[in-house]
């Protein structure tokens, strides 16, 4: 509960003079508030034996009381006879502060308690560390604690506050003299055992730095940053336009640079929380930008990542009580020809088995109930896709690493030297001058030129992207129309198989896997091509660590050529015995029917009874059973959906930023699936746990 009127008069009337304006009296009663925080610095020190009454805690309180009793023009006040009594007063009111917070129903002695909120609008803000004693010191002899001092005096910066107005403010830095550790109000650096300087983020700071110059900004404006991009796609261009254009002011300028550094900073935290890393999580001392993003990528994925909390998610669309043959039969279900799918009509009987990998692999066993007493288990079924939502890499089409420059360069660090070399790879003579792309062979200028001039509008690689999508679209409808783009030939080479590099390459795509509910789980990238070696190296890697939590059914738009691979490396692989491959309802149209081992083994939903987990069984209107699809086996085209609005930022970002950003869309789409299952009730009951693992229910996800 709040001081009310009458405490606050009766303040006014013992610790304040009776001459003091009240304008002034209000401003200071908004730094009363704002060294709270050092007060109790003050005081823990207070707790180690030999120290002084007044420290150097207790002359930044004086200082800061002594600049608030001065006007705004700062010119000296003029008290009562004539006297500047500015410092009486501040130490007056420090003296006692104790009996002021008191009288407030603050008692700065539970050094526990948190800090209070202002009571009045801060006009002047002090940052400090909220913590009270060093983080790596043990406690000395007799339990001594080692506390904290302040290393400089209080520094003037510049403030954007959650009312999104600019104001000034100190910063005050505190110090171990133990350890040499010094914490600010958002981080803390430290030497580690090599004696290099490194820092730790706090993870949920009030305020945050995003200029070496001094610009800090409250934590409500990066939320509200995280709005803009989690419901608008705002870039942070975008967003400090907007904030400039909110606050109105001439005074500060909120800039695109320090609105990416707010961006990183905070989804640093973000990410390091969700990914349960915060508390070991280091970099290297005062990071820059770039730098911290590196480090945060390096701690929680690079090229890819899984979501832990997805590994122990579970909800009524993406996890099922496991199903047999009996439930199909006893819901009435009418089983059709073999291997015939679920909404597709005049489907071919299944051909003599002549694929040596299918007659490997056999037949699906009919699934029957399990004995008396065992508890049926549960399946979770998770879909997987490719995104074409490629970023820059090194022009050669073999190497993966980044490049150098992302603003107009072509090369990696290791290849920087080919960018002296002829962009005709096989080539291999100089360049006939600085900043040309081609040797002084006509034949390669001239080539050179036509390329140019063809894809000065449209990248080389997006007219690939829209043949790949025509190939697409025609795999499951011939008649649909094919795009087919022809560059001139290089002497006898035809133009498409010429190897170049006059432009960046670029990532194939963006492979994500996520449960049937759309709740992602992880995702990687494909460099060259979407293979099944590259494919099942993303799914070995993010279930690594999780062997146990495997899904039941994995429903991908080229299963059957990943189950094939598979079982063409290794015929033990644990993938065989833990999931299913099946090819997701939309794509399996387009494949072949005499396709054996996809009939077999990678129908999404086959009619004949042998996959009972897929199927459920529904009446119409009329009363006639059907058979429906148990799972939404195309979650992955919705996440890929949302994606989109986040294209045209994340192909013009270099490799880790890209990382960085695909991290977290997949914890704010994650968030996004939770609250909808929150909301809509879609969590599994006790009674599906008892039914799913009987005794053993305690062990639920």
């Amino acid at each position: 509960m709040g001081p009310t009127v009458r405490d606050l008069i009766l303040i006014l009337q013992i610790f304040f003079p009776a001459d003091l304006d009240l304008r002034q009296a209000l401003y200071l009663f908004s730094v009363i508030f704002s060294v709270y925080p050092l007060l109790r610095l003050h005081l823990n020190q207070r707790r180690q034996p030999g120290q002084r009454t007044h420290g150097a805690w207790f002359n930044s309180i004086r200082s800061l009381f002594r600049n608030a009793l001065k006007q705004e023009d700062d010119a000296a006040s003029i008290w009562g006879a004539g006297n500047d009594r500015s410092a009486e007063y501040a130490e007056y009111i420090s003296n006692d502060l104790g009996a002021l917070y008191q009288l407030l129903g603050l008692n700065p002695h539970l050094l526990e308690n948190p800090n209070p909120d202002d009571i009045f609008p801060a006009q002047r803000i002090v940052l400090c560390t909220p913590r009270l004693s060093c983080t790596f010191c043990p406690p000395g002899d007799l339990n001594i604690i080692p506390t904290l001092r302040r290393r400089t005096k209080p520094q003037v910066v510049w403030i954007l506050g959650e009312n999104l107005r600019w104001m000034q403010g100190d910063v005050i830095i505190a110090h171990c003299s133990s350890c040499g550790a010094d914490f600010y109000p958002d981080s803390i650096t430290f030497r580690d055992a090599q004696n290099r300087r490194r820092q730790k983020l706090e993870s949920s700071p009030t305020y945050i730095r995003v200029s070496k110059a001094g610009i800090w900004v409250h934590r409500r404006v990066a939320v509200l940053q995280e709005s803009a991009l989690n419901r608008f796609h705002a870039g942070w261009s975008n967003f400090a336009d907007s904030l400039n254009d909110v606050t109105g002011t001439s005074q500060r300028k909120f800039t695109y640079r320090q609105s990416q550094r707010l961006w990183v900073e905070h989804f640093a935290r973000r990410l390091l929380l969700f990914h349960n890393q915060i508390e070991t999580f280091s970099c290297k001392a005062h990071p820059s930008t770039s730098s911290l993003s590196e480090a945060v990528r390096s701690t929680i994925g690079v090229d890819g990542g899984v979501l832990p909390c997805a590994m122990t998610h579970g909800c009524t669309e993406c996890t099922h009580l496991k199903r047999f043959r009996s439930d199909l039969i006893a819901e009435g279900a009418v089983f059709g020809r073999e291997y015939e799918v679920v909404g597709i009509a005049n489907e071919p009987v299944l051909p003599d088995i002549n694929d040596p990998v299918a007659a490997q692999l056999g037949t699906p066993q009919q699934q029957e109930l399990p004995p008396d007493g065992l508890p049926r288990g549960y399946i979770r079924l998770a879909v997987m896709d490719g995104k074409n939502i490629p970023h820059q890499k090194c022009a050669l089409q073999i190497c993966e690493r980044p490049l150098v420059n992302y603003r107009d360069g072509r090369f990696c660090e290791v290849h920087l030297e080919l960018a002296e070399k002829c962009g005709i790879v096989s080539c291999g003579q100089p360049v006939r001058e600085v900043g040309a792309l081609t040797c002084d062979n006509q034949t390669h200028v001239e080539w050179y030129r036509q390329y140019k001039n063809r894809f000065t509008r449209l990248s080389f690689p997006g007219v690939q992207r829209v043949i790949r999508r025509q190939q697409e679209r025609g795999t499951a409808n011939p008649s649909a129309p094919t795009l087919h783009v022809e560059l001139n030939p290089l002497g006898d080479l035809p133009g498409n198989e010429v190897v170049h590099t006059f432009k960046a390459g670029s990532t194939y795509c963006l492979q994500t896997i996520q449960w049937a509910c759309g709740h992602p789980i992880g995702w990687g990238k494909c460099y060259r091509s979407e293979s099944s070696s590259q494919v099942l190296s993303i799914i070995n890697r993010i279930w690594a660590d999780y062997p146990a939590a495997k899904p039941g059914f994995i429903a991908y738009d080229d299963a059957c050529s990943l189950l094939r691979h598979i079982v063409t490396q290794d015929s033990h692989d644990p993938w065989l015995q833990s999931t299913k491959f099946v090819v997701d309802a939309w794509h399996y149209i387009g494949h072949l029917a005499t396709d054996a081992l996809c009939r077999l083994w990678c129908n999404p939903q086959p009619t004949n009874g042998s996959q009972p987990d897929l199927i459920r069984v529904e009446l119409d209107i009329n009363g006639t059973a059907h058979q429906t699809r148990a799972f939404n086996t195309e979650t992955a085209e919705q996440l890929n959906s949302w994606l989109n609005g986040f294209e045209s930022q994340l192909r013009h970002m270099s490799a880790t930023n890209y990382d960085f950003f695909i991290h977290a869309l997949m914890m704010l789409y994650a968030e996004r699936i939770e609250k909808r299952v929150e909301e809509k009730n879609l969590g599994l009951t006790e009674e599906f746990w008892a039914e799913a693992l009987g005794n053993n229910a305690d062990s639920e996800l």
